[in-house]
């Protein structure tokens, strides 16, 4: 393993595959650190239900009342000890362009971008059959629109060091994010 350990924020839109590629870190032994669970506190802070509407108004409020970047801030020290114990961070759900010129500052050349991108139809039918929070094909052009133009997600995905193309099997996934893994541990 390299000497210098590594945080490697995983990006990409709704339905992209980050949970998935997030689990093949976690599988090689990376410290996991989710960014949306600041929107899941803040939900509960509020009494609110978990719903795509009531995780939009938090997103977009918490951002208004700080600035884009609070994401990366709340979820800061989180990734400071583990990364300061010298274990590998994966960072699952950073947004903004903010929030990765935030971690770049920070953490410079050991803050590595993995983007996983799929076509949008085949996107849109899977989160239309996802367990858990499903969304309709409408929901999810809203939820894309709402965070390229109110939360600069795409700027991340855009930048990304490296590009995963998500349009076949979970396995193929799994094996071409271990692929990445493989070139940054060695």
């Amino acid at each position: 393993m390299k000497s210098k350990n590594i945080i490697v924020a995983v990006v990409g839109l709704c339905g992209a595959g980050k949970t998935e590629a997030t689990s093949v870190f976690i599988e090689n032994k990376f410290e996991k650190v989710y960014l949306g669970e600041v929107t899941f506190d803040e939900l509960k802070r509020q009494n609110l239900p978990i719903t795509p509407e009531n995780e939009r108004k938090v997103r977009e409020y918490l951002r208004s009342q700080n600035d884009m970047a609070i994401y990366a801030k709340l979820s800061s020290d989180k990734i400071k000890n583990a990364y300061n114990e010298h274990k590998n961070v994966v960072v699952e759900s950073m947004y903004s362009w903010s929030e990765y010129k935030y971690f770049k500052e920070i953490y410079k050349e050991n803050f590595k971008v993995l983007s996983i991108v799929v076509d949008r139809d085949l996107r849109a039918k899977r989160l239309s059959s996802r367990p858990f929070r499903p969304l309709s094909d409408d929901e999810v052009k809203t939820r894309d629109y709402t965070e390229i133009e109110n939360i600069e997600k795409g700027g991340p995905i855009a930048i990304a060091d490296h590009f995963i193309l998500n349009n076949g099997s979970l396995q193929e996934l799994k094996e071409n994010v271990q692929a990445y893994i493989d070139s940054l541990i060695k």
